[in-house]
């Protein structure tokens, strides 16, 4: 099955204790000293290599060039000739209280990429802004980006102070705008601090030429942040990388994102859904006398085996049966787009979900996002470095987590033309998790029971075929309108007809069901296959709801077969909100109805509907004898 890059390790308990490590990434607009900050930051802790000080000094003096604690960030050539840091870089150091990892990320605006990857790995962020030039487009971006990638613990250093004179007036101005701004987006700065990198003020001491601020220098401010709950603790999630052979073994590798599994443990396998225990964990080049661990942890990249062949492909998402992750094949994002073509509403790309791959395709850009200003707009593409809301759908299942489940999980990655073009974070608000759905026959020794009537018989008898007309649009649109007079006329032409409503169903078979996306679409498996019932017995059931999902009209199409017929009733939402004949749009605009199709909910259209009836343009009568000429030519016999 191909070469894989993971490396097979045991755990060793004691090899793992160590002091808490804190991840850091550094973020700014270019030129506003970043790495100088964090090369001061190391030197003023002791945190720098024997020597290094000193050959980074050296250097200096034999190219001619004064010494800048930047050189000590910026190791690559490229970096020091163009006086930007074009990667992110990691390094470790330490204080009195915990070690660190400073990831300093690029601030210029062609390298946000990097960026975005250094705030993926962070517990919390250190955003650096000029004294002198102030908040700027960039800064707003940064500030919008860790709020994008999930990172809530910020601490704002205003670099540069010296510059300014030391002015407590100019650092107050920054502090109240920066403040405000990260505020409107849900991210609360704990520290705005006033530095100055190149002459070490605020950095690991206090600074005696600003006596005004009392607050905490950058040092103390980081050591008050709180690590991540530990990956080990939340829900198992494996990605498999890949599978080998050795001897009779199969062995499942890849790391562990988060969790833990232990042998003996029942797995889960998604999408496929197949479930299988550990049998062991396989360790890499093991000494003979080496006894093989009987658990793993997040942070491990192991092997393990399993009691049973089944058969386990590279990009499965392994967790505990009870904690499994959501599968679907759609889900709304919160994108940043860094592609040189715009992302386009209807394209495909490649999305990268952990170790899985598949193409899909953006099925809308529902708002651009504004960093500057938090304003929205409307559009069908992204441009380059624009935020936006989009909507993702795959041919394929996927498993994956909300971003505010599971971080390891929760974000993806878009491929355009073989480059990694944008990136985001995933939530399924307005959506639901299929897998109950997909999992839903829970019965065994059941066997269908054959009729002694044919659906052939059923035909000629009743002079129709039997058939589902399945009325999709949004409330207000006429569904039920139509479908009451459409059941009228047709039963006075001799039809079998009988209309399965929304609101009526509800009041029996559904009514234990409530408007979740989840109960959503149970609501629309239990009329789908009752709808398929009325078919087989040779009627035309005419039913009337939103159906907003398309994979749930999907399975009532599989449920009735090839005498399913989608009828999408058109109308736009204005139009809707205008006749709103029960009263619901009004309720649903004041906030009184949550998850409100049309409003605070999704209404997916259909893609290649059987027959559209635009009831905002066609008046009633034309729009039944369009649908009665439609059942006369598909289903008369």
């Amino acid at each position: 099955m191909g070469e894989t890059n993971v490396k097979l390790a045991s755990i060793n308990p004691d090899a793992q204790k160590a002091r808490d490590l804190l991840r850091i990434v550094i973020v700014g607009h270019v030129d506003h000293g970043k790495s100088t900050l964090v090369g001061r930051l190391f030197h003023d802790t002791g945190s720098l290599p024997d020597g290094k000080y000193e050959s980074i000094k050296a250097m200096c003096e034999r190219r001619g060039v004064p010494f800048e604690y930047a050189f000590l960030m910026d190791a690559l050539q490229a970096e020091r000739d163009q006086g930007i840091t074009i990667d992110t870089s990691q390094i470790w150091f330490k204080t009195e209280a915990r070690d660190y990892t400073i990831i300093d990320a690029p601030g210029h605006k062609e390298f946000l990429k990097n960026m975005i990857t250094g705030a993926a790995q962070s517990d919390a962020a250190l955003l650096i802004i000029d004294a002198a030039e102030g908040v700027r487009e960039q800064s707003r971006r940064h500030g919008y980006l860790l709020h994008l990638m999930g990172v809530r613990q910020v601490a704002v250093a205003v670099n540069k102070m010296d510059l300014v004179g030391y002015e407590q007036e100019q650092f107050d101005l920054i502090e109240e705008e920066y403040r405000d701004y990260l505020r409107s987006i849900g991210v609360e700065p704990t520290f705005v601090i006033p530095v100055s990198a190149r002459e070490g003020d605020n950095i690991a001491n206090g600074s005696k030429s600003m006596p005004w601020y009392k607050g905490p220098t950058v040092v103390k401010a980081l050591d008050s942040f709180l690590p991540n709950a530990p990956l080990v603790d939340q829900a198992l999630r494996f990605p498999v990388q890949d599978v080998y052979k050795f001897d009779q073994r199969r062995i499942i590798a890849g790391r562990i994102e988060s969790g833990r599994l232990k042998v003996g443990d029942t797995l889960m396998f998604s999408p496929s859904n197949k479930t299988a225990k550990v049998q062991t964990i396989e360790s890499w080049s093991a000494r003979e006398d080496f006894t093989p661990p009987s658990e793993a942890a997040a942070g491990q990249s192991v092997g393990i085996t399993l009691d049973e062949q089944i058969f386990v492909e590279r990009g499965e998402l392994i967790s505990h049966v009870e904690e499994a992750p959501i599968e679907t094949e759609v889900f709304k994002a919160r994108l940043f787009w860094l592609g040189h073509e715009p992302l386009t509403a209807g394209k495909s790309y490649k999305l990268k979900l952990g170790t899985f791959d598949t193409p899909v395709t953006v099925q809308k850009v529902d708002r651009i996002i504004d960093t500057s200003d938090l304003s929205n707009s409307e559009s069908e593409q992204v441009e380059r470095n624009q935020v936006a809301e989009v909507t993702i759908r795959s041919r394929r299942m996927l498993a994956l987590d909300e971003f505010t489940s599971n971080g390891r999980t929760g974000r993806f990655v878009l491929v355009d033309k073989y480059d990694i073009a944008g990136g985001g974070i995933i939530s399924m608000e307005g959506y639901a998790d299929q897998r109950a759905m997909i999992m839903a026959t829970k019965s065994t020794n059941i066997t269908r029971v054959e009729h002694g009537v044919s659906i052939e018989e059923r035909a000629r008898r009743n002079g129709h075929k039997g058939g589902v007309l399945w009325f999709t649009g949004l409330s207000g649109a006429g569904k039920s309108t139509l479908a009451v007079a459409l059941e009228k006329l047709l039963f006075e032409k001799g039809y079998n007809s009988y209309v399965l409503d929304g609101d009526n169903v509800r009041h029996g078979l559904n009514a234990n069901l409530g408007f979740s996306p989840e109960d959503r679409a149970e609501n629309i498996r239990r009329v789908g296959e009752t709808a398929a019932l009325f078919q087989r017995a040779g009627m035309l059931a005419i039913t009337s709801f939103i159906s907003p999902y398309r994979s749930d009209r999907d399975r009532a199409r599989a449920a009735a077969g090839d005498g399913f017929h989608e009828i999408y009733v058109k109308a736009d939402v204005e139009t809707c909100k205008q006749r709103d004949p029960k009263g619901l749009y009004k309720k649903a605009i004041a906030g009184e109805i949550k998850e409100f199709t049309g409003i605070s909910a999704p209404y997916e259209e259909p893609d290649s509907p059987n027959l559209v009836i635009d009831t905002a343009e066609t008046p009633l009568e034309e729009c039944l004898e369009t649908l009665v000429n439609y059942v006369e030519r598909n289903f008369r016999v």
